[in-house]
Formats: structure tokens, sequence, C-alpha cells
């Protein structure tokens, strides 16, 4: 084995070593601190990341697998992000939290890490933090939940919110029944059981090559999770011994894979700002385009909610994403490694489809194409993003009259005002949430319909923002809009009744005003008074330095990785 990095903290005989062995020990052998890897585990788990409540137990299972191959598990509870809890938006700690990781593993005796992620945000931040401290790591996705019924009928967490609040604005479901829903809606531990962020970036960790194949997508009831946890710790072990980092896992070829991992499931569009950050960390030169270019080719697989029929339990029985990405085999990177030291190709030999309803042969697609599309055009000078699996088809080419609304708060003011001047026709715009001016990036870009047009049986409508969509919504949504309005982006200057154009063929989102009278406008007084201007704290320092989502949404001076380095000794 190699030097290990524990030994600058345990290995010798002076004052130091002694202060650091001793306060360890605590019942552990004389052997523990001193010559056996010291394996971390990240653990997210919090009562107030409700999806992430179980992995307690999973910890128990890898440390089990850690101590079983000779290392010495110790738990590192860190920053955990509750997407339905955290306010303003828990995009605005998805930085800080991968920052708070960052320095707690660089200064700590770790050797190795077991990542234990599963709510939205969690996963993306620990592989940040793992990328730039680039020691060996190793991803367990917490989970979906099991499906949930109501009424007979099963309930996609997240998208069946929308769904029903919708209807009750449209007085189709009754707000008792509403409410009454609220108790099965979430049936047992794991995070949301739909297509929506957790389950897209516990699958990308795979398709990335963090995770032990074909643990991605474990339901987190099912006793599998447990047994791939500790088969996880025992590979952390490995790992050190290999001096197996992330940096030789996570190459140009295994964001690649994530992309077209991304398509043929059909997964979150927040996936974008997620791999851009977890690629700026590691200088990986990924941009907005990539995912037009290597997804746009590939065909949507699976037939999960927001997009389609079925749930995440479902798609693990049907054979789950090994099952998957064996269909596209041509179109993977066959060089990308992952965390057991192969190739991710291989590792799909022996996958199965088992349900071909839940996930289609390659020859019976849903769709022919299912990537993430990246616009352009004079709105959206740095790109936007739309996912046509989750659109209207009658909608991916139209033009209409743009209904303005400043933020957040004017949105909910005035959308069900009857006197408001907007029809199935309108384009919506909704600005200052990007990450700057809200500040964070909020999931607010699929705004809820008008309730006169509910009434009249209106589901969906072109909808344009600088913010973000949970990954378990649905519609016709133009979203990351870069630069943002408060970034001096050009949707700062669109003034209600300018014609836009969204044509997603031609990848293109054009506002419909002359360049000389755009150059003479400038942002109205009630946009700019809506930006956030924090003046302490994390927002302040967020504000300042924030990148826009075309990059991922990362501080600039976070961008690169540091190492595992610690250069001095206090004791």
């Amino acid at each position: 084995m190699a030097t290990l990095r524990s030994d600058q903290w345990y290995a010798g005989d002076d004052r130091n070593t002694y202060i650091h062995r001793a306060w360890m020990r605590r019942g552990y052998p004389g052997d523990a601190f001193g010559g056996r890897p010291q394996i971390a585990i990240a653990n997210t788990a919090s009562d107030f990341t409700p999806c992430n409540m179980h992995l307690n137990e999973v910890a128990q299972s890898v440390k089990n697998g850690v101590y079983e191959a000779g290392g010495i598990p110790l738990e590192l509870p860190v920053v955990s992000l509750g997407e339905t809890q955290v306010r303003p938006t828990a995009m605005l700690w998805r930085n800080m939290a991968a920052m708070a990781i960052e320095e707690m593993l660089r200064a700590n005796p770790i050797d190795g890490v077991v990542l234990l992620g599963g709510c939205d945000k969690t996963i993306p931040s620990l592989l940040m933090a793992a990328a730039s401290f680039d020691l060996p790591a190793v991803v367990i996705p917490g989970g979906p939940m099991l499906t949930g019924t109501f009424k007979g009928r099963p309930l996609g967490c997240g998208t069946d919110v929308y769904k029903l609040a919708e209807e009750v604005r449209a007085g189709t479901v009754s707000r008792e029944e509403f409410t009454a829903s609220e108790s099965a809606m979430i049936r047992s531990k794991g995070h949301c059981n739909t297509m929506g962020t957790a389950s897209t970036m516990g699958l990308l960790a795979e398709a990335l090559g963090m995770v032990l194949p074909g643990t991605a997508g474990t339901p987190a009831p099912d006793s599998r999770l447990l047994e791939a946890s500790h088969a996880a710790g025992r590979l952390a072990v490995e790992m050190v011994e290999q001096d197996r980092r992330p940096s030789t896992i996570l190459s140009k070829g295994s964001f690649h894979n994530a992309i077209v991992a991304l398509a043929a499931i059909g997964g979150s569009s927040n996936a974008v700002v997620h791999l851009l950050a977890i690629a700026g960390r590691l200088g990986v030169d990924l941009s907005l385009e990539d995912f037009d270019t290597i997804g746009s080719r590939v065909p949507l697989l699976v037939d999960l909610l927001p997009a389609g029929r079925f749930l995440m339990d479902d798609l693990y029985r049907a054979g789950g994403l090994l099952a998957v990405l064996r269909e596209v085999t041509d179109l993977l990177d066959p060089t990308a490694l992952t965390v057991s030291g192969r190739p991710l190709v291989e590792h799909l030999a022996d996958a199965r489809i088992w349900d071909r309803e839940v996930i289609r042969p390659r020859g019976e697609p849903i769709l022919d194409e299912g990537g993430i599309a990246v616009l352009h055009g004079n709105l959206a000078p740095d790109g936007a993003v739309i996912k046509p699996a989750a659109a209207s088809p009658h909608l991916l080419k139209h033009h209409g009259r743009a209904v303005v609304f400043e933020s957040i708060e004017d949105f909910h003011a005035r959308i069900d005002d009857p006197d408001l001047e907007i029809d199935a026709d309108s384009v919506m715009v909704l600005r200052g949430c990007g990450p700057k001016g809200y500040p964070g990036m909020p999931e607010v870009a699929n705004m809820p319909m008008p309730t006169k047009l509910l009434e009249a049986g209106v589901r969906d409508m072109v909808r344009i923002c600088d913010g973000r969509m949970s990954g378990t919504a649905y519609g016709t949504v133009v979203l990351h809009v870069a630069p943002e309005a408060a970034a001096g982006g050009p949707l700062a200057l669109v003034q209600n009744g300018d014609w836009i154009e969204l044509d997603v063929q031609a990848r293109s989102l054009t506002l419909d005003v002359p360049e000389e009278e755009l150059a003479a406008r400038s942002p109205s007084a009630a946009s700019a008074a809506a930006y956030a201007a924090p003046t302490r704290g994390w927002e302040r320092l967020y504000v300042d330095h924030v990148m826009q989502a075309n990059t991922g949404a990362d501080l600039d001076f976070l961008v690169g990785a540091t190492g595992s380095r610690v250069s001095r000794e206090s004791h």
C-alpha cells in the first residue's frame, strides 16, 4: 500500500502524533490509527432533509464493509440540504455545502471517503467536494421511495402535487381531496420516486463512474441497498490501496456517458448546472453545447414521470440504469472508468430489460431524441435549455406575445387577476430568478397557469425564465436563460407585448425587437428593485462571486481543485 495520508497525523512517537492518536482511541485497538486506511463516511442524513433520514442506517452498513476490509470507518456529518424545506432555495446553498464538505475532508486525517447523498443538491455538492479534494471516493445514492397510491392510482411525488394543485385551481379537484392525498404522497423512506433531480443525479453519479455499478436507483427500503453499501465500504479501502481518485475516474468521457444517460432516462434539466459545476472542479472541458451535441441524438428509453407513466421502483424492477445503458452502448465512451477500476461498458454485458413498457428497447424508443435542447438567440446569448420530452409538442415551435413578471412575488400577485391580459398563445416571462437576482436560481420557471385559462382547459403555455424548474415538473418551459436579467442579460429588456419566437428544432429563442430599439432600452426600475442586494453573510459572498447558469453556477474562486494537502500543523 502507498503511504497513507493519515500517517501525517498518526505515524510516529512525538507529542503531536500522541495527541492525534490518543484523542481518537476511545476503545479502538492500538493499531487503528497509523497504517490502516481512515475512511470517512460523509453523511448528509438530517431530520430536516426527510429524503435522507435513512442514511444513518446506510452508514452502518458502510462501516461494516470498511472495517471488514481492514479500514477504519469514521462518520462525518456534513451539510445537508432538504429541497422541500430550505429557504429561500436549496440551490443557494449547494456551493456552500460543497465548500464546507471539501474543507472538512481536507482538514481531517482522511485517506478515502464514502459519500452518502439522496435529496437533490446533496449528491452534486458531495461530488463537487470530492472532485476538489481528490482522494479516493465512492458515492452511495440513498435511493427513491416506494410508490404511494391514492384512490387506487399511483402518485408521483412532486409531479402529482403540481397536477393536483392545478386541478384545484381549475375547480376539478376539491381542496378536501387535495389535502387527503397528502398522507399518501410519501409512502416510505427515500427521495422522490419520479425522474426528478434526486433520481437523475443518483443515476448520473453511476454513469459518471462514481457509484458501484448496479447500485443507483435501488429503492431506499430495499435490503439490496444495504448490501451494496457494505460492498462500497469494502471498495473504498481497495480504492485507497490502489490510489484510485476522482481525477483518474472523471474524464471527459465520463461526462459524455452521463449526458448520454441523461437523455436516455429523460432526466432532470437541473443535471445540466450540476454536471457543469462538477466538471469545473476537475478542469474538464465541458460546455453547455455538449449537452445538445452529445445528448440530442440519444433516444428516450425510460417511460417515467414527469414525462412518462411509471415510477422509480418500476425502473429498478425493469432492469435499472445498466439495462438502459446496454441499449445505447455504442453511444458510450468505452474508455471511461468507474470506481471498480473497470470501464463502465464492461459492466453492461449481463444487464437485461425485464419490462419493455418501462424500459424500451433501442429500436422502440419513446422519442428518437430525448436529450436536453440548448437554445441560443438574442434573448439568450449564452444559452438556455428546454426539456422537449416534458414539453407539449405543439408548443415546440411557437410565436407569441410576452407577459412579463418582474419577480416570483409579482407573478403570484398578478397571475390570477381576471383583468390580466393573457391568453393561451401568450409567452409568460419571469425574470429576477437567476443565480444573482434571486439569489440562488430557484425552481420557479414552471409557472402555474392563470386560473381563467385553466378553467378554459389550458394546461400548458410557453414559459421563459432565468431560474430553474423542479426535475419533477413538466411543461414547455425555457429555463437557465443566460446571462440572467440581474447580470445584464437581454431578458431584463423584454416588455409586455413584445413578440417572442421559440423554435426548438432550430435551437433558437428570439425576441422580435429591432436591435436599435433594444439598444435604447434599459431595465425598468421595478425590475432592478426586485434583484437581490444582500449586505452580509453567505448571500453577499454568493451574489458577489456566483457565475452564470451556462457554466454551472459555481463560485468563481471554487473552480478547479485544491487537492488534499494541508501544509501546517498547529499542535
